[in-house]
């Protein structure tokens, strides 16, 4: 793999993606020192990596595409003979920027990636030949009108309302339609098969993240929410990757539990994405006694729980079938995604539920009432919503009000037994639910 000459290097030492800023909150677990070699230390450097991969794909005649949500298969843009890069910012340094053209009161994620695009700090977005959009929030489609003046996008429709008879049918003819625009844009011609090669990759890695997730149920995991966090990239179907993911579930399988694990307080973190250079929050929590034992964000569980049939007829219908079902706060009615909670509850066992919205973020700040109510009503757990944005302001606030929630769910613990004591007492009430599809 190509190494960078100095000025591509300080192309890289760049605000975020390359290095966020920003002062950093290291959890109890997180803070034993880390290796200098194998996965951990690999996933740390995800960003040159990546950089390193997208460059030299370029170089041998490889399109780059930039990608802004999960709902885009990313099997498409393989099956084109292009390169999948995520494009969204988690740098609190861009939205001054962007503010000069988007109101303030914009989702800081939306105006961090704006912010990149006006500056052209992201090495990615300017490689990119193109970049894929999709119709979710209000603010991102507005903020793509003004990308759109400058740079090759498309935009993908989704279908509001999944439960019409006609969404699925309108989903399937806006992949088709993006299948043309690639083959037009690339000359290339998009088939069957490579479709399926891509989706046996990606099922491939879905199933190596879904493994490396599931370590989480024990009751002594053997990594905090943090450090699995780092295990993902911001380009699919890395075959390095694989080698790396397949390392560290051998090697955290082999691992003695960890002594403190069961001392820490299990939580699911909920909510928005939490993208790269904007693990504030996570490490707060994990810093103040929690461990973050599952997250069905964007950049958790929710894109990796199912894989696409890889036999199936049609491809296309079959990569519909799968992106169609993430259950994201746009969509109307969004049972799905408090389907997947009530799963994930029954599988990871957590003690509380925090939910996370970003500032203006309104999808999942109104579905945080149906949230609560779950958590609360029919699950029996405390919840927690923590609504802020890219600065760290408010850092102090979140800890308090993270540490008065832990020390209640302490005091219920100490009456009411360990996590494992109240989980047998869940199944013998016949309240199990039915495991995560995919797990």
């Amino acid at each position: 793999m190509g190494k960078c000459c100095d000025k591509k290097k300080r192309q890289i030492d760049a605000p975020d993606p390359c290095n966020p800023p920003g002062p950093q909150y290291v959890s109890e677990s997180s803070a034993e020192k880390e290796p200098q070699n194998g996965p951990l230390a690999w996933f740390g450097k995800m960003i040159q990596n990546c950089y390193e991969y997208a460059t030299e794909a370029k170089a041998q005649g490889k399109h780059i595409v930039g990608i802004m949500c999960e709902y885009t298969p990313r099997e498409l843009i393989m099956a084109a003979d292009a390169v999948p890069v995520c494009l969204c910012g988690g740098s609190a340094e861009m939205i001054p920027t962007a503010e000069e053209h988007l109101p303030a009161n914009l989702c800081p994620l939306i105006k961090s990636t704006y912010g990149y695009h006006l500056q052209k700090a992201n090495p990615f977005l300017e490689m990119a030949e193109l970049i894929v959009a999709e119709t979710t929030c209000d603010g991102k489609k507005k903020m793509y009108e003004l990308m759109d003046q400058t740079r090759p996008m498309y935009v993908l429709e989704l279908p509001q309302k999944p439960a019409d008879s006609d969404a699925m049918a309108h989903w399937v003819s806006e992949l088709r339609k993006f299948k043309t625009r690639l083959e037009n844009q690339f000359g290339i011609e998009i088939t069957d098969e490579k479709i399926r090669q891509a989706i046996r990759i990606m099922n491939r890695e879905r199933a190596l993240r879904r493994e490396l997730a599931e370590l989480m149920k024990s009751d002594k995991p053997p990594l905090t929410g943090r450090q699995l966090l780092k295990f993902k990239s911001s380009i699919s179907g890395i075959s390095a990757d694989f080698e790396q993911y397949a390392e560290a579930i051998k090697l955290l399988k082999s691992q003695k539990p960890h002594c403190r694990r069961d001392s820490q307080v299990r939580v699911l973190m909920t909510g928005v994405p939490i993208v790269h250079g904007t693990e504030r929050v996570l490490d707060i929590i994990e810093s103040h006694g929690g461990l973050v034992v599952c997250m069905d964000n964007c950049t958790g569980l929710k894109p990796i729980l199912e894989d696409v049939d890889e036999s199936a007829q049609d491809p296309v219908f079959a990569l519909a079938e799968k992106y169609f079902r993430l259950p994201c706060s746009v969509m109307t009615k969004n049972d799905r995604r408090l389907e997947l909670l009530r799963e994930m509850v029954a599988e990871y066992r957590p003690q509380c539920i925090i939910e996370l919205i970003w500032q203006a973020c309104i999808t999942y700040d109104v579905e945080s009432y149906l949230v609560r109510q779950l958590a609360e009503k029919e699950l029996g757990i405390p919840y927690l919503r923590i609504e802020t944005d890219y600065s760290p302001s408010d850092s102090v606030r979140i800890a308090l009000r993270v540490e008065a929630l832990f020390e209640t769910i302490r005091e219920r613990t100490h009456e009411q037994g360990t996590p494992a004591v109240l989980l047998r007492k869940t199944e013998a009430a016949g309240g199990t639910q039915r495991r995560c599809s995919g797990g």
